[in-house]
């Protein structure tokens, strides 16, 4: 069996949500499957996304975004500016 090697446990998220390659770009849509305070994995069916992004968690939550692993539409991101508080609205359903 692998070694778990993430720092912080993974919430059950699913939820559609935006990304955006440039700051003043168009969105692209993404699902969030599982969240962390300094991590999330998502799914996109977008063809060429980029190695850093912007992902919109909620109407008044957003980070930047480092791309970590790549498995077809899966992706697995690190936050690059600052956690996700647990206990936040990011993690309200």
């Amino acid at each position: 069996m692998p070694k778990e090697r993430r720092k912080e446990p993974r919430f059950a998220f699913n939820r559609v949500t935006t990304f955006r390659n440039e700051r003043n770009g168009s969105p692209r849509e993404c699902l969030i499957t599982n969240l962390s305070r300094d991590g999330a994995r998502l799914f996109s069916e977008a063809a060429a996304i980029p190695d850093q992004f912007d992902l919109t968690i909620n109407e008044a939550l957003a980070r930047r975004c480092q791309v970590v692993w790549r498995l077809g539409g899966e992706i697995g991101v690190k936050f690059l500016d600052g956690s996700v508080p647990v206990g936040s609205p990011a993690f309200e359903h």
